[in-house]
């Protein structure tokens, strides 16, 4: 089996903690439901579990906006609670990644409360204050990464100045252009790896370098509020150095830039990040070209030594089976066909809780509505059980959800998907365990193949095995083109079409040529060498 580092071997799974399991029965998740259902990330193969922030937190932005971030925010448990967590997923054999918030902190956390008090006090220039324009308004143009919140400024009345809040204004950023934030952030770092913790996501990466001068956006080429250079790179590179103290840990970022260029100079040189989330490739339409494209542009952009991160979802954004199946069409066929996607790619694939299920995005009634952002459909609970057994909270919670679940959950809760061979529970299942069992899949070359109209294929090697993974993107049936395919026979490793059998020669020993693929079907095949004479 692979030598490769664990966060190249297997999938690293999101939990968003207040919608995985409550087992308190207050309605919000828990590290105590967290623990109860290991089992689950077990059956999954997944090769590390990724908390969003539990960190101390008003919850103005659901844990985001940290005020303290050393400590475990008694709405999902206490700091001992974690470390057990820690230990019972490492007894497991899967490492425990925690989202770390370096652009900013709570308005409640200690350091703004000093900043805030006095324009003398020492804490003041950790955080970003300016005075207004000469017009009154704020200091320049830059806004807020949420729409509904406007200017990335607040006023505040008790020192009669502006401080800069990317988010929300209960956020604050942390000024990083003082040596003394870097240095206290630094030590967070240790904190957390100091108790066992393998590896951090890296919120808001591309935030820590702003222009020092805070010059507007308008009338430029270039963004002033994030991905700066050179203090951007730089305060990565000072982060990783902290991080090489501790052996075999992990850094991935989440670079929120829509310019693959730009991800990939934050993996450049070996020093920055392990890995960085391609929000390229999440925004992707359905369309087999388009994806075939950014798959090929990082190989062609990035280091050959840098490791992809695969993502089609996560607490941010509108749920893969609603994004790409909600178009009348029978059950998450696309869904299915990404989870292939994911497991046979090069690179590390990141799942958030419930793509596992296929979910889709949950109808949150106006009343129900918490987020600033607009994002409480796909941060729903899991549903663990059917409602009909469990009651509403499906085995989430006994008490009220803290968020409305989806309609569908008698149907698509754990239990019941558990039970059906041909569930999209079971097939992430048995995509997990051969992503486990596979060294080609961890680590093996990639060939991007030309296979014809509508069909995404690619070809992963490694030793003498041989593995070709294709998606047909359309919803008629499609021949994989002759002539860029391998030489050889082929084996069904697997296929996420849970109908019947079809026509199409699907036995061992088959033939390329004679392949078609069904209507938004992926198929993982294992190429067997011609038969002698043939």
């Amino acid at each position: 089996m692979s030598t490769s580092p664990w966060w190249q071997r297997g999938a690293i799974y999101q939990v968003y903690p207040r919608s995985f399991a409550d087992g308190n029965g207050d309605g919000i998740g828990d590290l105590q439901g967290l623990r109860t259902h290991l089992d689950h990330l077990s059956a999954l193969h997944v090769a590390a579990v990724w908390l969003s922030p539990v960190f101390r937190s008003p919850m103005a932005d659901f844990g985001y906006d940290v005020a303290d971030f050393c400590d475990v925010d008694p709405h999902f448990g206490t700091l001992d609670e974690l470390d057990r967590l820690i230990a019972d997923c490492h007894d497991r054999g899967i490492r425990v990644v925690l989202d770390w918030v370096p652009n900013h902190s709570s308005d409640q956390h200690p350091w703004f409360l000093a900043s805030r008090s006095s324009r003398d006090d020492p804490k003041r220039d950790w955080y970003v204050w300016r005075d207004g324009a000469p017009d009154g308004g704020p200091p320049n143009d830059w806004r807020s990464e949420f729409g509904a919140v406007g200017p990335a400024w607040t006023f505040d009345d008790r020192t009669d100045q502006w401080y800069l809040n990317s988010y929300t204004p209960q956020q604050p950023d942390l000024n990083w252009d003082n040596p003394e934030v870097e240095a206290a952030m630094h030590d967070v770092v240790r904190f957390w790896l100091d108790r066992g913790v393998d590896g951090l996501r890296i919120d808001a990466l591309q935030r820590l370098g702003k222009d020092p001068l805070l010059r507007s956006n308008a009338g430029s080429d270039i963004r002033h509020d994030q991905d700066w250079e050179p203090v951007a790179h730089a305060r990565l590179r000072g982060i990783r150095r902290v991080v090489d103290e501790y052996p075999d840990r992990m850094i991935v970022g989440e670079v929120y830039l829509l310019d693959l260029h730009r991800v990939v100079d934050y993996l450049a040189g070996g020093d920055q990040l392990h890995m960085a989330h391609n929000f390229v490739f999440l925004h992707l339409p359905w369309d087999a070209a388009a994806f075939r494209s950014v798959i090929g542009d990082f190989e062609s952009l990035a280091e050959p030594d840098a490791w992809p991160a695969w993502f089609l979802g996560n607490h941010d954004h509108s749920r893969i089976a609603t994004r790409y199946d909600d178009d009348g069409g029978s059950g998450p066929a696309r869904a299915r066909a990404v989870a292939l996607v994911l497991t046979a790619l090069r690179g590390t694939p990141f799942l958030f809780q419930g793509d596992e299920l296929g979910l889709p995005d949950a109808e949150i009634p106006p009343e129900r509505v918490v987020d600033v952002d607009g994002r409480d459909p796909e941060r729903a609970p899991l549903p663990w059980r059917p409602p009909s057994v469990a009651g509403p909270g499906a085995g989430f919670t006994t008490g009220t959800p803290w968020l409305p679940l989806v309609r569908e959950a008698e149907a698509l809760c754990v239990e019941t998907q558990a039970r059906d061979p041909r569930s999209t529970l079971s097939l992430s299942r048995r995509l997990g365990q051969l992503r486990a069992d596979s060294a080609t899949l961890q680590v093996g070359d990639q060939h991007l193949l030309d296979a014809g109209p509508d069909v995404l294929a690619w070809l992963r090697t490694h030793g003498t095995e041989r593995l070709l993974a294709a998606v047909n993107f359309a919803t008629e049936p499609r021949r994989l083109r002759a002539g860029a395919l391998p030489d050889g026979r082929y084996d069904v490793v697997l296929s996420t079409d849970a109908g019947s059998p079809g026509d199409a020669p699907r036995g061992p020993g088959g033939t390329l040529p004679e392949l078609v693929l069904r209507p938004t079907e992926a198929v993982l095949l294992r190429l067997i060498d011609p038969a002698p004479g043939s």
